[in-house]
């Protein structure tokens, strides 16, 4: 019979399909599985109208053999089966799909859903073959039909002999090249590998001829190997259980078969959702960090299913930057799948599904906050920076979000208190929630700034994250409370009294405090009397947006930015150094010396480096002498 061309645009439209659409070749046996689970639901429709037509579903299956002498891979199902007219139709017309025409014949009949619906994965399977061959017999037919194709140059189609209704698809797997081995396609293992990736969770068994050891009959401890049919797919996915038949070993053995992680997760989230958009998902919230959680290598995302068959290995439009640290599957039959289903349609219903998720995580967090402290502390000590620079991101847009899931090292008992916590025990006179940066809680203790805050009773908040100060100077407040740096200029804890007798030390000083101060010019913004401190001579404060710990990090980047703090240098007028300071006014040199000693000081208090340490060191040896 003459060869037929295919009724396309151009013969570039199957070679770009071939070509272009897949990122993986072994999806082919996917798109294959797919179809042929398709034509099984066919007849499933069929049976649910047709009286004379019963449905036995042990009597569908989908059939794989390979034959590595042939070179040949066989996919051959029980399914509804195609007439010559539905083989001219629908192989010889790229891109359409005998499946979504019957789907919308035959819409949302108990539960059972078409899969294939844009007639392109069929073509997939000229990325493995050099020739396919597609023999069929339909329902309700004695008679059979051969389709044949070698690629884009077009195809035949004669009449056949098969004895039983079905499909039967036959790749003629290409030869080994130097670049790309095909042999791997006719490999039990690799076969196998590939429908438990991503046909798995197919409804009806798929089958395969596997090798396997069994006893010999007439001699002991003797095996010999057999070849024997198996169903290598498990059917029915654990998300499609109800909750009531699983248990917590259920949900922890599907997070291992799936290798999301090498640990135990602390919490699982199984979600059935039946509203605008219906989708199914179990999502996993795990103890330990990834290694690569905090490089640019890390690869966030869910894997997607569409009626139980692997769409992506990694979804990253269900999750969030913030919650990249979820773990999981999500399977819906609302998605939109673009030419192929590799090609996700960014629609409303993934934005649906991914908006629910989102706050499915979110209570799920909370609800480990309120329920299980020790677990949700792992957790935290695990993902809390990227909760943290989920807050600071995007210009705080999320900020509503993750406020009440934030924690933080408190100064009362040296324990993680949440935001709600610190606010509630607030005492009344109180206006700031105060906090203190630093490079640890140690050194923290230590800073000469946080006397005053602590001599009051009130509580501080330990920042040792490097986001953590960028994040709470974009949320600003929490619950009408601001935050306020142990550094910042102004405390707001001064009485009326407290004011009047410092604005007294400031007039009776100022000379002398104009005098260090222009010895720092450009160092500091000013040298004043300090109100903070009790038992340390000097400190640093700030005044404006950028603390000391914030230019510290900035300058730290990889771009290095020139951003400095506005610093204060405050002294402590109760101080003996003070005393000896002010016996200098009239020796301008010794002034100096003790200016820069006092300075360089509270650059060493706040971990700054000093500019010039050999002369620090002379300086020192000056006032040895």
């Amino acid at each position: 019979m003459a060869k037929k061309q295919f009724k396309a645009e151009s013969k570039r439209l199957l070679e770009m399909m071939i070509n272009s659409i897949y990122t993986q070749r072994e999806i082919f046996l996917r798109e294959l599985i797919s179809n042929a689970s398709d034509a099984i639901d066919k007849i499933y429709y069929k049976a649910l109208t047709d009286d004379n037509l019963t449905f036995n579903k042990e009597d569908y299956y989908v059939k794989i053999t390979a034959d590595k002498a042939s070179r040949t891979l066989t996919i051959t199902d029980t399914g509804i089966g195609m007439t010559k007219e539905d083989l001219e139709n629908n192989l010889g017309v790229i891109a359409k799909s005998g499946s979504l025409a019957f789907k919308s014949e035959n819409e949302a009949k108990d539960g059972h859903n078409i899969i294939g619906q844009f007639g392109v994965g069929f073509y997939s399977a000229f990325m493995v073959a050099d020739v396919v061959t597609v023999t069929s017999r339909a329902l309700g037919s004695d008679e059979a039909f051969k389709w044949e194709s070698e690629g884009a140059e077009g195809y035949t189609l004669t009449p056949a002999e098969k004895e039983s209704i079905g499909t039967e698809i036959v790749l003629k797997i290409k030869e080994n090249t130097e670049d790309d081995q095909y042999d791997e396609y006719l490999e039990e293992y690799r076969l196998r590998a590939i429908v438990k990736k991503y046909s798995d969770f197919i409804r009806y068994p798929i089958k395969m001829d596997v090798k396997t050891q069994r006893p010999k009959e007439d001699a002991e401890n003797e095996f010999e190997e057999v070849q024997e049919e198996q169903t290598i797919n498990s059917m029915v996915p654990i998300w499609r259980k109800n909750k009531g038949e699983l248990t917590d070993a259920d949900y922890e053995n599907f997070y291992n078969e799936k290798r999301y992680g090498f640990d135990k997760p602390l919490k699982h989230i199984h979600v059935k959702a039946d509203g605008a958009v219906v989708y199914n998902a179990i999502l996993f919230i795990p103890e330990n960090t990834p290694f690569d959680y905090y490089t640019k290598e890390y690869e966030k995302g869910l894997e997607l299913y569409s009626n139980g068959v692997l769409i992506m290995d990694k979804c990253g439009d269900l999750l969030p930057d913030y919650f990249s640290f979820v773990k999981g599957m999500v399977d819906s039959e609302d998605l939109s799948l673009n030419i192929s289903r590799e090609m996700l349609q960014h629609d409303r219903q993934l934005t649906l599904i991914a908006k629910n998720i989102k706050n499915k995580v979110k209570g799920a967090l909370q609800s480990m906050l309120k329920d299980e402290r020790e677990n949700y502390e792992k957790f935290f000590e695990s993902f809390g920076r990227g909760l943290k620079f989920g807050v600071y991101n995007d210009y705080g847009m999320n900020k509503e979000d993750l406020q009440d899931l934030l924690l933080f090292t408190s100064s009362q008992e040296k324990k993680l208190v949440s935001l709600d916590e610190y606010v509630s025990r607030m005492p009344e006179d109180q206006k700031y929630i105060y906090y203190a940066s630093g490079d640890s809680i140690d050194r923290i203790e230590k800073l000469p700034q946080t006397e005053m805050v602590l001599d009051k009773g009130y509580e501080i908040l330990y920042f040792t994250d490097d986001v953590d100060e960028f994040a709470i100077k974009m949320l600003m407040k929490y619950k009408e409370k601001e935050f306020k740096s142990v550094s910042s200029g102004d405390l707001g804890i001064d009485s009326e009294a407290d004011k009047q007798e410092n604005e007294a030390e400031e007039s009776d000083n100022k000379e002398l405090f104009e005098a260090m101060g222009g010895l720092l010019a450009g160092k500091v913004k000013s040298v004043k009397a300090s109100k903070r401190l009790k038992s340390h001579p000097v400190c640093l404060s700030t005044e404006g947006d950028v603390s000391i710990e914030m230019e510290k990090i900035l300058k730290a980047m990889p771009n290095g930015q020139d951003i400095q703090a506005d610093k204060v240098l405050e002294i402590n007028t109760n101080h003996e150094v003070f005393t000896s300071l002010k016996a200098l006014q009239g020796d301008q040199d010794k002034l100096k010396l003790y200016t820069n000693l006092l300075y360089n000081q509270a650059l060493l208090i706040e971990g700054l480096p000093i500019a010039d340490p050999v002369e620090f060191t002379n300086d020192i040896c000056k006032i040895m002498v």
